[in-house]
């Protein structure tokens, strides 16, 4: 018979929590295995760290040993978990194996001992009173017993192959080419809500590539944004700075009265815009502005747009900011322009642990926010990507790094689509044209060397 915890997946995740983002691996359970300590003993012995967890008809109640079974004195922690809650308290040193009565030596932990066979645990009233239990749920009867390993979510294996996959996406990233070779470089446009984490992708993409933490894109906590301008951001791979085909593009925050005008994104789309152009929430451009790109190709365009938005505050968005966001989905719907969602700040999700952004699609929260987006906004389930920005870190992390790259990936085959779908006339000039301008740079760079 397959054993399945009785813990649910909040339970779990509670205790993961308040004992340091442990994997739980289920050793044993009474009501497969028995209700014996010495089959206890003998599944569990020398474990390393271990979790005993008692299912009454109540409350889950049990003992985590730092040190899991051995035959030496050590402390034990002893916890509840009431809902939500975990109530712990230490006690000892005491050997593990006495957190079981034993009729033989009549020998056990007096404030707190489980005769299995009986299936009941005895708590001493002031245990209860630490643990926030009432005195007179003991002795308490048990209808189930299970004992776990505890172990890191990231153990080595699990660190070498996320090494294996992030090197094998770097790959894939760095040999990327726009479809076709129609554009040199993908254009991605972020657009979203101020403070949703735009500029943060930004800095956290071109981190990754780099190898180390940069923050060239000002980011900040003022209510309106940081970003007021139209920025281009090329991404370049190494030390060396050697350039990637493909641009991501920021702007200024979306917001219900102020923020980005919503003219302005039609100008952005068809490449009007130029680099550092400064808005203005009140005006958009017009082709009077003395840096207005009048005749733009299909080069200075965008060819995917993404939808930048916090996950712990796209549910609380104003129906004004929400009916806006429609409304330019409808937009770029109707010219054609592909477009995704992207949602930041995973790792702050309630419950959320490292370990759950290695799998975060399959997290309970994650479902709910996935759910509300497409409710919401229409987004299709696969429209959908998660990342953990950096924004605090000094140091690079293999397992965000994945996540970031996972959704460029997504973002940059979403760009080659849009490219793929165009006219076919507009694909054979915007080539020409891309094959003049590498001839002209190979012609220059050639000049150079002779120089």
């Amino acid at each position: 018979m397959a054993m399945r915890t009785r813990l649910t997946w909040l339970q779990e995740k509670c205790l993961q929590n308040y004992f340091g983002e442990k994997r739980f691996c289920l050793l044993y359970k009474a009501s497969v295995q028995k209700f014996c300590k010495q089959d206890l003993f003998w599944k569990c012995w020398d474990n390393g760290p271990t979790m005993v967890v008692l299912y009454s008809e109540n409350c889950v109640v049990g003992a985590y040993l730092q040190e899991g079974f051995q035959k030496r004195e050590m402390s034990i922690t002893l916890f509840a978990l009431q809902e939500t809650e975990v109530s712990a308290c230490l006690i000892g040193p005491y050997l593990p194996a006495l957190l079981f009565y034993d009729r033989q030596a009549f020998d056990c932990i007096p404030c707190f001992y489980i005769v299995l066979d009986e299936k009941n645990v005895t708590i001493s009233s002031e245990i209860c009173e630490k643990l926030g239990l009432p005195p007179e749920c003991s002795p308490m009867d048990i209808l189930d017993c299970e004992t776990f390993r505890c172990e890191e979510f990231l153990d080595e294996k699990k660190r070498r192959d996320i090494a294996v996959i992030q090197n094998n996406l770097l790959q894939t990233l760095r040999t990327y080419k726009p479809y076709g070779d129609l554009v040199p470089q993908a254009r991605i446009l972020l657009l979203g809500p101020t403070g949703a984490g735009k500029s943060s992708f930004v800095n956290s993409v071109k981190s990754v590539f780099r190898g180390s933490i940069t923050h060239q894109a000002l980011v900040g906590c003022d209510v309106n944004g940081v970003s007021d301008k139209f920025r281009t951001y090329p991404v370049t791979y190494g030390s060396d700075g050697f350039p990637l085909p493909f641009v991501l593009c920021d702007s200024m925050g979306l917001s219900q009265k102020a923020g980005l005008h919503v003219d302005d994104i039609d100008f952005i789309l068809k490449g009007h815009i130029p680099d550092r152009y400064q808005f203005n929430s009140m005006k958009p451009i017009t082709s009077n502005h003395p840096n207005y790109i009048h005749d733009s190709l299909l080069k200075d365009k965008i060819h995917c747009v993404v939808f930048v938005f916090d996950i712990n505050s796209v549910e609380q968005l104003s129906y004004g900011l929400v009916t806006k966001i429609k409304r330019i989905r409808r937009t770029l719907i109707r010219c054609g322009v592909l477009h995704v969602a992207l949602l930041t700040h995973a790792d702050s999700l309630d419950l959320i642990t490292k370990g759950d952004l290695i799998d975060i699609y399959s997290c309970k929260p994650l479902k709910l926010k996935l759910e509300a987006v497409h409710r919401d906004f229409g987004f299709a389930f696969s429209d959908i990507l998660v990342v953990s920005n950096y924004v605090s870190e000094w140091h690079l992390d293999p397992v965000k790094d994945r996540l970031i790259l996972l959704a460029l990936r997504q973002i940059l085959n979403t760009a080659n689509d849009f490219l793929e779908d165009l006219p076919l006339d507009n694909q054979v000039s915007e080539r020409t044209y891309s094959q003049v301008l590498r001839k002209n740079k190979k012609q220059e760079n050639s000049s150079y060397s002779n120089n």
